[in-house]
Formats: C-alpha cells, sequence, structure tokens
C-alpha cells in the first residue's frame, strides 16, 4: 500500500489518523463558546478572526484529540439544520474519566438530561441535550476485564 509523504506514521509504520475537528452549526459564536465553556465546562482552543468569519475551537478538558469547530450559520439551509444535525439521534459521545463527578457538575451548571442514567453492558450513559438540542451522550467506560 502506497502512503503519500504527508500522512503521519505511528510506531511500527502503522498509519496513525484521527478526527481532528468536528463542525458543529451554530447561530452565533459568542452564545456558543459561552455554552460550551461555562455550561459544559470545554476549553476555548482558538478563536481566530476570518473574512466574514470566525475559526472557533472548543474542546472538553484535557483533550489532546478531536474537537468542535463552531461554524456559523451563514446560509437560511444551515440556519435550518442549527440543532439538528444529528437527526434527532445521539451525535456526540463525551468520555468521562468520573461518570458522577461530571454530571453532577454539569445538572449544577444547567445542562439538560433527556434521562436517568443507566448502567450499559459497555458502562455508564446519560443523553443531554446542548443549547441547541443537539444530543449527546456523556459515558464512562467500563473496564476491560
Amino acid at each position: 500500500m502506497a502512503v503519500s509523504a504527508h500522512v503521519r506514521r505511528g510506531e511500527c509504520g502503522h498509519v496513525t489518523q484521527y478526527l481532528l475537528h468536528t463542525a458543529l452549526i451554530v447561530r452565533d459564536y459568542d452564545e456558543a463558546i459561552a455554552w460550551f465553556t461555562t455550561v459544559l465546562g470545554f476549553e476555548l482552543i482558538d478563536d481566530t478572526p476570518q473574512p466574514g468569519k470566525r475559526w472557533v475551537v472548543v474542546a472538553p478538558p484535557g483533550a489532546r484529540e478531536g474537537s468542535l469547530l463552531l461554524a456559523r450559520a451563514s446560509t437560511d439551509e444551515q440556519r435550518s439544520a442549527i440543532g439538528k444535525q444529528g437527526a434527532g439521534r445521539v451525535m456526540f459521545f463525551l468520555h468521562t474519566d468520573d461518570f458522577a463527578r461530571d454530571h453532577d457538575a454539569m445538572r449544577a451548571r444547567g445542562v439538560q438530561f433527556v434521562e436517568a442514567p443507566r448502567d450499559e453492558s459497555y458502562g455508564t450513559v446519560v443523553v443531554f441535550v446542548d443549547l441547541y438540542g443537539n444530543r449527546w451522550d456523556l459515558v464512562q467506560l467500563r473496564a476491560a476485564s
């Protein structure tokens, strides 16, 4: 298999890939930044002006890979997709190393949970919605036995 020179190689020569950013269409940059940083507890990684827009990136605290690119809707089609990008399904999966700590903190900051926490074969999980109604899982995976 030929791999171009710009692809990063990990140990043992395997290609290393990960999702860098996932775009989330938002109504307004500042309201989205405020919600993700204040209510969800994410960190603001970047907020750089661009011609006609901003490059806004937020990520969970301590995240090394994977972040959200907050993309302000600029057309009617994009505005109609706000809060509906997952078509009513859970779209984001926020992993935690301490479910009780983060669930309690999120509730205290006003996160809207749509169910009670539940234990599944893979771990503990609860569904919540962001400020636009997109569905998220807060999940702590069960340790492998």
